[in-house]
């Protein structure tokens, strides 16, 4: 009865043994590698090749993979015998080296070694487990399995891919670039056999900790090797001579805000384990790095923490650089990317407001208003202003861009018209700038909206084309079925704003006659400052590569008058010398439609003999045809008679800390009016007449009273005897 019970019992427990096996065996899978392992993220490269960075986080080598046939004969060789040297006999399970295993083990009273094939390290790699007796024989079984679907050259290409090393790498391309910084086939005699060993024991014979520890190992396989006849006695002694030193990899690229930008854009689409060609220049984008990086530290003390810089071919269009400063572990914000992070431009958007206006009727020679102005903001009144607070009167469109003058540029705005001028930034890649006209009003040329450095590069990349937008290329292997591009400005609109920005003559009165942006060759270039020095901006281009820079800060504070000439140009200039080490340096883009002319600097018409004069360049409709009679006369401006204060719907609040009878508001006429004498009419009655000494002086200053009322001013100017009226004007005390 006993031996039947003891019978039943064995026989529920081999069941139960058979069935825990089976339920706990996992499949294997259809290839090698497996497919599922190749469905991560593409390695993305520069343009040469060289990855951009590498991560060693997954437990899947994808990239690093060498063909068994390429893969050194003494390296395999060293392999099998320091691993396996039953490989080719086996079928999946080496029991004589199980035996001699646990003869070892039971001596020694301790796991002193173990026989795991390389086909049972293969199914470990496969299908992790703890280390136990029974992952043991679920690895055995899986390993016959495994021989019996693929061939033993597939299962040792898999495994010498595959093995690891120290510091999460995997396979022995990836140990020979950590330790050695050079390819298999490049290696030393003593260098195989080290990647051999090494697996032993990953991490105590780790060479980054001494090569010493591993030299006695290292000798013991050659000799082996030398027993058995695969390297002769010769060879023997070469390899005992050869000195084994470590040459760390160099450092990667430092390329990962733009890495993520393409791993964005290519989604689900890129499921290969073919690496991703950019048209990135890793020795470019390493120099910008470098010179970004430098000037950012420089200006540390002046509250400067974050930078940006983005390196274009426009006529490939193709981007070079995309550079972060510090990288991505730089400050607590060094995960965003400033490059396509939404900032205000400041005068940097302006080239665009111009371009506009140039289209629409004016010219180079337009003369503009340079006078302050001030314009209704809601039911309140705002003051534009030059940075340097100082104004030039009537000047040439040339000069009001070449200066970033503030007045001129809103006066182009008002001409252009707000929708019109936010369209065709639109179309100019602007996507960031989604409000309304009538959100950003005037203050749209000055950049109050925030657009990005890529929308900005881009922008200016078109401007250097002659007027021809195309988004970016960024992929190299599909660079020549890029987007058709399409026109947004005309060919001598570009060029024309191309000119003025690369005239340092135009720039003078405010950048002086040795300004930094005056470069050794036709360079078109623009800073821009936001308010308060929250961001510092410059951009330029040459006959062949566009620049942008910018400087500030992510959490938006404000730095310590950096402007963009102090700050992003200067590392604009160092890029474009870079760019120019090796490239013949050529003019900019000059459309052949433009006309040059002699003119009057003064009056922008053709000059007379006592006239100064300055050549300009016209479209052939836009010639001018009338000659210079007054030289310098404020007939010259097209300007309105109106009340420039106060607007229509202004709100004026009363101050209750002052006395009424010692408040005080400025009636004002608008500027470049050749007034001699005003009279100031408020709701129908006349309050005073002035008479004006000089055109500054067309100022009445008013004691408030609460309500609503009426204001007009009628003038009588030179020359003429019969006054003019202003529009009556609406506007409340409170």
């Amino acid at each position: 009865m006993k031996a039947r019970v003891s019978l039943a019992l064995g026989a529920a427990a081999l069941l139960l043994f058979l069935a825990k096996t089976a339920i706990d065996l996992r499949p294997l899978p259809e290839s090698l590698p497996p497919a599922a392992f190749a469905s991560g993220r593409p390695r993305i490269t520069d343009r040469t090749g060289a990855p951009l960075s590498v991560s060693y986080e997954s437990d899947w080598n994808l990239y690093d993979v060498v063909p068994l046939h390429d893969t050194p004969e003494l390296l395999q060789q060293a392999f099998l015998l320091a691993e396996d040297q039953r490989f080719f006999e086996h079928h999946g399970v080496d029991w004589l080296a199980r035996l001699h295993a646990l003869v070892q083990n039971v001596r020694s009273l301790r796991a002193v070694r173990g026989a795991s094939t390389i086909t049972e390290q293969v199914v470990r790699m496969l299908h992790p487990r703890p280390r136990t007796l029974w992952s043991r024989w679920l690895e055995g079984i899986e390993a016959g399995r495994l021989e019996a679907r693929f061939g033993k050259a597939e299962i040792l290409e898999v495994y010498l891919n595959q093995v690891p090393y120290a510091r999460r790498r995997r396979g022995i391309a990836q140990a020979a670039r950590d330790y050695f910084s050079r390819d298999l086939e490049t290696l030393s005699d003593k260098e195989m056999l080290a990647l051999a060993v090494l697996p032993r024991s990953p991490s105590r014979l780790d060479l980054v900790k001494g090569v010493g520890s591993i030299e006695t190992h290292l000798l013991r396989l050659a000799k082996r090797l030398q027993e058995r006849g695969l390297v002769t006695s010769a060879r023997l002694n070469s390899i005992e001579r050869q000195p084994l030193s470590l040459v760390r990899e160099p450092s990667l690229l430092e390329a990962a805000h733009f890495e993520r930008f393409v791993q964005d854009r290519v989604g689900e689409e890129y499921r290969s384990t073919r690496p991703l060609r950019t048209t990135l220049d890793g020795s470019l984008q390493s120099v910008v790095q470098r010179l970004l990086d430098r000037q950012v530290e420089t200006l540390a003390s002046r509250r400067v923490g974050d930078g940006a810089a983005l390196v274009i071919d426009h006529q490939a269009n193709e981007v070079l650089a995309w550079v972060n400063a510090g990288g991505l572990s730089h400050r607590e914000g060094g995960h965003i990317d400033k490059v396509t992070m939404p900032r205000q431009p400041g005068s940097a958007l302006k080239p665009f407001v111009y371009a506009l206006a140039l289209e629409r009727g004016w010219t180079a020679a337009t003369l503009l208003d340079d006078s302050p102005l001030a314009e209704p903001v809601g039911h309140g009144l705002h003051r534009f202003r030059n940075y340097s607070r100082t104004y030039y009167g009537p000047l040439r469109l040339r000069e009001a861009l070449g200066n970033s003058l503030n007045v001129p540029a809103v006066l182009a705005a008002q001409y252009a018209g707000r929708s019109q001028l936010l369209e065709r930034l639109r179309a100019h890649g602007f996507e960031s700038l989604t409000q309304h006209s009538d959100f950003y009003g005037d203050g749209l040329a000055l950049g109050n909206g925030e657009v990005t450095l890529y929308e900005m590069a881009q922008a200016y990349a078109a401007l250097a084309r002659g007027g021809e937008f195309r988004t970016l290329e960024w992929r190299f292997d599909s660079r020549e079925a890029g987007e058709m591009p399409r026109r947004v400005f005309d060919a001598e609109v570009s060029s024309l704003i191309a000119d003025i920005l690369s005239d340092p003559d135009a720039r003078r009165r405010e950048f002086g006659a040795s300004s930094v942006l005056n470069l050794p060759v036709q360079t078109a270039v623009k800073t821009g400052t936001s308010n308060d020095y929250r961001d510092a901006w410059a951009l330029g281009f040459s006959d062949r590569y566009t620049v942008g820079v910018w400087m500030g800060n992510v959490d938006q504070r404000p730095m310590h008058e950096i402007t963009g000439s102090l700050g992003p140009a200067l590392v604009l200039r160092a890029i474009f010398a870079e760019l120019r080490r090796n490239q013949e340096s050529k003019p900019l883009f000059l459309s052949r439609r433009l006309v040059a002319r002699d003119i009057c600097t003064r009056s922008g018409e053709l000059p007379t003999g006592s006239c100064p004069t300055a050549r300009e360049w016209f479209q052939p409709e836009r010639v001018p045809t009338t000659t210079c009679s007054t030289h310098f006369s404020p007939e010259v401006f097209e300007t309105s008679l109106r009340l420039e204060s106060p607007t229509p719907g202004l709100h004026i609040a009363l101050d209750p800390r002052i006395p009424d009878a010692l408040e005080k508001f400025a009636f004002r006429l608008s500027a470049g009016i050749d007034a001699r004498r005003v009279e100031w009419i408020l709701d129908e009655r006349v309050l005073a007449a002035t008479d004006i000494v000089e055109p500054s002086s067309s100022v009445y200053l008013w004691h408030p009273e609460r309500g609503t009322h009426t204001a007009r001013a009628r003038v009588w100017t030179q020359g003429l005897d019969e006054p003019r009226e202003t529009e009556a004007v609406s506007f409340v005390v409170k």
